[in-house]
């Protein structure tokens, strides 16, 4: 089986690109619009188990095969619900993913998820290289936001982007230090605004709109907390950016639901998981994609600043959910081995 993704201005060419790759017998299993890009849709070739003609054999034959496809369906749901509910993935949640994975008719429980996962949700890595527009990080207190602006900050500088950092946390005990620490060490000078007019000006200065990225570290906030929310509600219809919020993982989904329904209304449309390598329950990041319509970026998987941000997709968002056995990781490299050769 394969499942691969193609992206081109109209569907048109995207579905042409999907037919001289996989040819004709290709599902497709999902399709995007992308802003700027044009369309992303995913397909699947899956390899036939030899099946029976009608009429071939007798009604004995046929009952057989399709016990075996129903035991197959059953397996599958089964496995996927038992994962996501060790993931304290809502039962709501589990109905759609699961309906969407048994849907695709695909033959294998982490390949049915997988494909689940990219039919319901987004993903919109942000570009490492290229001018965009600044990105404005938001969430809950200890997120990690301030980390993540220091390995996006890093990221820029190893790939020989222009890059500023601005932080508007400068009520926080600590708050200041952290990031001048990191920007010290990247040579990157770090701007504190107080006030939305400041952030204003600072980003229309003639030297800053060279930067090909501008990195802005917002405070913590309390997004059920009427006048924090207008404050940050100011700062984001000051200025054109992408506001993105941070969400650790671990935490309760209907909770992390609500929370990503609340920054929507301030008109945030993607979010950055973070502590994916220490959450055992990261069911409240789908809760949180869901509920608030949001698009998965990147996500933080270390501590370390240096090489510490992943792209999503939903081969990368399953593995943590159901990881690759040895034998399915071994058999990945060998085939990508073989294609290189």
């Amino acid at each position: 089986m394969r499942l691969k993704s193609f992206t081109a201005k109209t569907m048109k060419q995207a579905m042409q690109m999907v037919r001289d790759s996989l040819g004709d017998e290709a599902i497709i299993v999902s399709t995007h619009e992308e802003k700027g890009v044009g369309v992303r849709v995913t397909a699947a070739l899956e390899t036939q188990v030899p099946g029976f003609e009608i009429g071939q054999t007798d009604h004995e034959n046929d009952w057989l095969q399709y016990d075996a496809e129903s035991d197959n369906e059953d397996a599958i749901a089964e496995e996927i619900t038992d994962v996501l509910l060790k993931h304290a993935v809502p039962a709501d949640t589990i109905d759609m993913i699961v309906s969407t994975a048994l849907g695709l008719e695909l033959t294998t429980p982490r390949v049915a998820l997988m494909a689940a996962l990219e039919h319901m949700f987004s993903f919109e890595p942000l570009p490492s290289k290229g001018k965009s527009k600044p990105i404005m990080l938001l969430g809950l207190p200890g997120a990690g936001k301030t980390l993540a602006a220091a390995k996006f900050a890093t990221r820029a500088v190893v790939n020989d982007q222009h890059v500023a950092v601005v932080t508007t946390d400068v009520k926080r005990a600590g708050g200041v230090p952290q990031l001048e620490a990191f920007t010290k060490l990247l040579g990157v000078d770090l701007a504190k605004v107080r006030k939305p007019e400041e952030l204003k000006e600072y980003l229309a200065r003639d030297e800053v709109k060279k930067f090909d990225q501008v990195i802005i570290d917002m405070p913590g906030i309390n997004p059920f907390d009427a006048e924090e929310m207008r404050d940050v509600m100011r700062y984001i219809a000051s200025v054109d950016v992408l506001p993105i919020m941070v969400a650790q993982g671990g935490m309760d989904a209907d909770e992390m639901g609500e929370i990503a329904k609340a920054f929507s209304v301030l008109g945030v449309e993607h979010m950055m998981p973070t502590r994916l390598d220490m959450a055992r329950r990261l069911g409240g990041l789908l809760s949180a994609a869901e509920k608030g319509g949001m698009a998965f970026t990147q996500g933080s998987h270390t501590e370390a600043v240096a090489d510490g941000l992943t792209e999503l997709n939903a081969e990368i968002l399953t593995n943590y959910f159901m990881p690759q056995t040895k034998q399915e990781a071994e058999y990945k490299v060998k085939k990508t081995t073989r294609q290189g050769e």
